[in-house]
């Protein structure tokens, strides 16, 4: 039986990948207004404009490392389920094609130039 964390966990999970945009620009606003408040706190001498860029450019190297710790998730979770997704392909697409030569033999109409 799951526990409350592993459900929770597993939950916010199904969340982030519904919802990458979202928890992208979160996690941008949420540097952002992380970075502010501690220059803030820690320098106050400092000008706003100057906060900002600060607090920007944190939140930007912030979300570079998310997006690229996602995109190793993605290939990663990819190529280790990758093998149990090739037995489990959907040729049905290609089931509804005509077929390319007749009963007799002759080339089928739709696939001749």
């Amino acid at each position: 039986m799951e526990s409350k964390m592993e459900r929770m966990s597993s939950s916010v999970q199904s969340w982030v990948e519904e919802h990458k945009l979202a928890a992208i620009g979160g996690v941008w606003a949420t540097a952002v207004g992380a970075s502010v408040a501690y220059s803030r706190r820690r320098a106050p001498q400092r000008a706003t404009s100057l906060r900002l860029i600060h607090a920007r450019m944190h939140a930007q190297a912030l979300t570079l490392a998310v997006l690229g710790g996602a995109a190793l998730v993605h290939y990663y979770g990819k190529t280790s389920s990758g093998k149990k997704r090739g037995d489990d392909l959907d040729y049905d697409f290609y089931s509804q094609l005509p077929a390319a030569t007749d009963a007799d033999g002759k080339e089928n109409e739709r696939w001749s130039w």
